[in-house]
């Protein structure tokens, strides 16, 4: 079984995206009427993903994703409580009925309604609510909600706790990811993104949070951002500070496969373990179409894995097993459906 683990839905209805846009305008126009989504039918849904997230993984040979809302849009760069926990939920309701559809295809992970600074228990009720009603089975987190400034605390730090006791007590994993960049010496996709992967690594490395929560897991996408790369650094920095070694994150931190070239993957799987790498491609998302030197798209990352010189076991690991042990309940979906 081939589980893709991070997959987003960039190919919404355009009642979604009107309904953000009433939101955003309504923050603007206090006067304006509080937006409600339009309706969006269950053809129009299945058109939405049938000739795209699911074909293209069929296609390759896929079988099922970890699907969540488009990244870029959760714009927790807005700080109206209100307006986030209207976004979040309708977003992930959207979701849910995707999953619905297809659940065969899709499991679903939830967008969490931050916003920069604000108190973390909209975020908790909101995961909560998807994992013990919609049958998510994980959720995005995003480290910056100020969109590229960095005026959050570190993943390390005490503000985040309440979230993390209800995702050790619910025991599902989050993968750290950004939305939009609003500083522009970042661009979102080729800085922003790959910059808070790097820092979310050094943060977990400068604290003791898996100290105080032993079971917590994080998927740091794309393939880590900087940290394969500069493994040798981190080893040398932890040895500087006196802090405990990289690998020992390795219980709790993961990686996937959204790299988009063979020399990256191979490195990929060379200095971090195959216990360590869920597959992913992130499809239809950042980087579209194919690569004019080779001719393989960009984000057909199975291609890529498929050349790396895997034991059979280390090839099950990363298109299956990883995923289903980080993701538990995952797991417990699939094994109730025989698969």
């Amino acid at each position: 079984m081939i589980i893709d683990c991070h997959g987003h839905y960039t190919t919404e209805p355009a009642a979604l995206k009107d309904f953000r846009q009433a939101q955003l305008a309504s923050l603007d126009d206090p006067a304006l009427p509080a937006p409600e989504l339009a309706p969006i039918s269950d053809d129009e849904l299945r058109a939405s993903v049938e000739g795209n997230q699911l074909r293209v993984l069929r296609e390759r040979g896929g079988d099922l994703m970890i699907f969540s809302p488009r990244a870029s849009g959760m714009g927790h760069h807005v700080p109206d409580p209100a307006v986030a926990r209207a976004w979040a939920s309708t977003s992930n309701d959207l979701v849910a009925r995707v999953v619905g559809l297809f659940p065969d295809n899709f499991a679903g992970v939830c967008q969490l309604p931050q916003t920069p600074g604000g108190p973390l228990d909209d975020a908790v009720a909101e995961l909560r609510r998807c994992v013990e009603t919609l049958g998510f089975v994980g959720c995005n987190l995003n480290p910056d909600p100020s969109g590229g400034f960095w005026t959050s605390k570190p993943l390390t730090d005490e503000y985040w706790f309440p979230l993390y006791e209800a995702m050790v007590s619910l025991d599902v994993p989050a993968m750290v990811h950004v939305s939009s960049s609003c500083n522009p010496n970042f661009h979102a996709l080729g800085a922003h993104y790959l910059n808070a992967d790097t820092a979310a690594f050094m943060q977990f490395i400068e604290g003791d949070l898996f100290t105080r929560f032993p079971s917590l897991r994080f998927v740091i996408p794309h393939g880590g951002g900087a940290v394969p790369y500069h493994w040798g650094r981190y080893r040398g920095l932890a040895e500087r500070m006196g802090r405990p070694q990289p690998s020992t994150l390795l219980d709790n931190v993961f990686f996937d496969t959204c790299v988009y070239h063979q020399p990256g993957i191979d490195l990929l799987t060379r200095v971090i373990p195959t216990e360590n790498i869920l597959f992913a491609s992130e499809m239809l998302g950042a980087v579209r179409g194919g690569d004019p030197e080779t001719g393989v798209d960009w984000d057909h990352t199975k291609h890529y894995v498929d050349q790396v010189p895997l034991t059979d076991d280390q090839r099950r690991q990363v298109f299956e097993t990883n995923a289903r042990r980080v993701y538990p309940r995952l797991d417990a979906q699939l094994t109730a459906a025989g698969r």
